[in-house]
């Protein structure tokens, strides 16, 4: 049998000798058959510059993905305690890397990690500051995030006795709901209360989860534990719904009224420096009402050349007037998006990969969605705002009058190509390590920017297509204005919508869903500056290399889409090679319009 075994292992090492050096020959003519072919080229062509901090970024990622799924209960001070630890010791990580021996690369992500560290490090502490805040009227938030917690660490139970806390439970909802429609525990902030509603329906699916789990599978646990549970869950839905409409002061059919959080100044500061902004929010005001007088100006010309003189809002008005019939927009929709496509490819603008041409989608909005999104929203699919049957004759109007070809002309391409959808296609295949880094300032600051870009090349042909920009660029600085004074407590939601009504020309409904996107919490407190913003620093970027001649405008903007979406500031410390400090700070005042 040994010999056996033996002899055919010889023979078939023989073959498999005889196997692989034919083999290899076949793999290094079709290598140079394949390399060798015009318009190839080689394996770095398809690979990220090496970088020794992607996989520390990656294993980070790793563990922060496995700790949020641990951790479930959110206002859990367990999970507070072990984020900040891993803060703590990625921190040190870091610390302790000898920064002058790194690459550029990777000293590039060394301050974004850092910088991104620091940043989690100080919102962790605003939640906990929040929720300090919410301490009145959520007082048994604490029993809940402990059941999750302990059914996380698999301990043991006794049902009867978890039977008496949920009782207890149950009473304590009851008792806080009571005292505050007494009037015995002072009335708190509407957004306060607004944020507690919220946390009250987390932690009712909380304790729902953590229920589940013990429920029919213990016998013994249902049997104790059934009915106080059901009396918890009851208790925990009628206290969310009586902060709701007593507290906050919205009724349950009430679609329109909006509540925000404001941060104030200190944690706008704050947030500024994360996104490497070097400017106070005062002077963002003043470099948005700079922009905003420079847009009344061209709305002047513009509505000249339509024969109105300088009454740009009349100029706007027949803009408005002038939709597509029902059922016909997403022809225009296509139309416009391939005008783009043409135009940035003739003019050798940016490379438009053929898959990332041809493999975009387009869908239909929901009116539901629409409350919050009037207009367009973008990437690979770009979701289109226009009106259904079932709205009423005056949402109807608002919607086509504020979706027409003019104001969607500076819009598709914005959403599409080479905007949001040109992005998504490169950050997916570029530096994808980078994703924690990703800021609005470069995602939404890029599709602006190719706004200013392609105004100052002459896309915009006509006053009625000048008019529809224009309408979009003042909406941008308007955002940096309404948005920045209602985190600096100066403006209130309802004064946002009358400040785009009156200012802009926006549809008051089509106002209303922007104020309320804008602070519903879905998006970060300088998300709406982030337009505006994002595009200066491009803008000035590409006066800086590309007017200089020191780029060409293919090269320049293909740089930016393999970098990832990180902090404008640091992509141009990649592109001009800067030299980085371990202790990074922002310094570039990139906005040559405003005092230095």
């Amino acid at each position: 049998m040994g010999a056996f075994i033996s002899i055919n292992w010889s023979n078939n090492m023989k073959r498999l000798t005889q196997s692989c050096t034919a083999g290899c020959i076949c793999l290094l003519l079709l290598s140079q058959l394949v390399f060798a072919q015009p318009g190839r080229t080689d394996l770095a062509a398809y690979n990220d510059p090496p970088s020794r901090l992607s996989g520390v970024i990656d294993k980070y990622d790793a563990d922060v993905t496995i700790l949020n799924r641990f951790y479930s209960a959110l206002t859990s001070p367990n999970r507070s305690a072990r984020f900040h630890q891993l803060y703590s010791d990625e921190l040190a990580m870091l610390a302790g890397l000898n920064f002058d021996a790194l690459n550029h690369d990777e000293q590039v992500d060394y301050v974004l990690f850092k910088n991104y560290l620091e940043h989690e490090q100080k919102e962790l502490d605003r939640a906990d500051a929040q929720l300090a805040e919410m301490a009145a009227l959520i007082p048994f938030a604490r029993t809940i995030s402990d059941f999750e917690d302990s059914r996380r660490k698999l301990e043991s139970i006794d049902p009867e006795k978890t039977a008496a806390v949920l009782n207890d439970l149950a009473k304590q909802i009851a008792v806080t709901q009571k005292q505050f429609e007494e009037a015995r525990t002072p009335k708190p902030k509407r957004t306060v209360a607004n944020r507690a509603a919220r946390t009250v329906t987390g932690l009712r699916n909380t304790l729902r989860n953590w229920y589940t789990f013990h429920n029919g599978y213990d016998p013994v646990f249902t049997w104790w534990c059934q009915s106080p549970y059901k009396a918890t869950d009851d208790a925990l839905q009628k206290y969310a719904t009586f902060i709701t409409e007593k507290l906050v002061g919205i009724k349950p059919d009430d679609k329109t009224t909006i509540i925000g959080d404001p941060i104030g100044r200190a944690a706008v500061i704050d947030e500024l420096r994360y996104e490497m902004i070097p400017y106070s929010p005062e002077e963002l005001i003043e470099i948005a009402n700079k922009e905003f007088a420079w847009c009344e100006n061209e709305m002047k010309k513009a509505s000249r050349e339509m024969g109105y003189g300088d009454d740009w809002k009349k100029a706007l008005e027949a803009v408005k007037q002038k939709y597509v019939e029902p059922g016909k927009q997403p022809e225009l929709i296509k139309r416009l998006a391939y005008e783009a496509i043409d135009y940035v490819e003739k003019n050798d603008l940016v490379t438009v990969p053929k898959i990332a041409r041809d493999s975009w989608r387009m869908e239909m909005m929901t009116p539901e969605r629409q409350l919050q999104s009037p207009f367009f929203l973008g990437g690979e699919t770009i979701l289109v705002s226009y009106p259904t049957d079932g709205m009423s004759h005056e949402q109807k109007m608002m919607s086509m009058r504020g979706n027409n070809p003019y104001f969607s002309h500076a819009t598709v391409f914005h959403e599409l190509i080479p905007g949001h959808e040109l992005q998504g296609f490169m950050t997916a295949r570029y530096r994808r390590y980078r994703g924690d880094f990703r800021t609005p300032f470069w995602i939404e600051g890029w599709s602006l920017y190719w706004e200013f870009l392609l105004w100052d090349m002459g896309f915009d042909k006509t006053p009625e297509d000048k008019i529809g920009a224009l309408f979009w660029r003042m909406h941008r600085c308007a955002r940096i204005i309404f948005s920045l004074n209602f985190h600096l407590e100066k403006m209130t939601p309802q004064e946002a919508v009358d400040f785009l009504v009156d200012r802009v020309g926006h549809e008051r409904d089509n106002a209303a869903a922007e104020v309320r996107r804008s602070f519903s919490g879905d998006y970060g407190p300088l998300y709406q500056i982030a337009y505006m913003m994002g595009g200066l620093q491009f803008y000035s970027l590409h006066h800086d290399l590309v007017d200089s001649r020191k780029m060409t405008n293919k090269q320049f903007h293909d740089a930016i889409l393999h970098e990832g979406s990180i902090p404008v500031e640091m992509v141009r410390a990649i592109l001009t090679n800067q030299k980085l400090l371990k202790d990074y700070t922002p310094n570039w005042r990139y906005y040559k319009g405003l005092a230095n």
